[in-house]
């Protein structure tokens, strides 16, 4: 079993997609500045999926053009939806097998990155990425009511199917 903190990442995704449903492409692409668009949202928490559970672990990089795309500090994209959810899929994917091995102990490691310790541990990370995925999921849902959607989640799904459960 993975480990609690995994299982609410694992959560945040199931709701971040969960937000998405019915998004078309025309408005996933549609900039309500000084917001990105929708699309760059999906490609921007796959660059940090990338990063963290694959990049910096194992040295590989699954989308190698996704950082220019939606990277931190990069200038403004409207990248295709459809292009978005399958390098997110594939990062996803990816980041799945390190995610899975992560104990009490790796959380509280610090990755080496060019040479350098990172500030953050792995268990910090994880943290960070989950609150991104809900920062986005929050601003994701503020443009589609701009946008005129209707009928969009209300709350937090349901929490069950990540339970609080003590670390092991």
């Amino acid at each position: 079993m993975a480990h609690p903190l995994v299982e609410q990442l694992r959560f945040a995704r199931d709701e971040f997609q969960r937000n998405l449903i019915g998004l078309s492409p025309e408005d996933a692409v549609r900039r309500l500045e000084p917001s990105n668009c929708i699309s760059w949202m999906v490609g921007h928490l796959a660059v940090q999926e990338q990063a963290y559970w694959v990049w910096w672990p194992t040295g590989q990089i699954v989308v190698p053009d996704l950082f220019d795309q939606c990277g931190w500090g990069r200038p403004a994209s409207t990248p295709p939806l459809e292009a978005m959810w399958s390098a997110w899929e594939q990062v996803t994917h990816a980041a799945d097998p390190f995610l899975d091995s992560l104990t009490i102990e790796t959380l509280q490691q610090f990755p080496e990155r060019d040479g350098q310790t990172h500030s953050e541990s792995y268990g910090t990370m994880l943290h960070r990425h989950i609150g991104h995925y809900w920062y986005h999921m929050g601003e994701a849902n503020a443009l589609r009511q701009q946008m005129g959607h209707s009928n969009l989640p209300q709350f937090v799904g349901d929490q069950n199917k990540a339970p609080y459960r003590p670390e092991r």
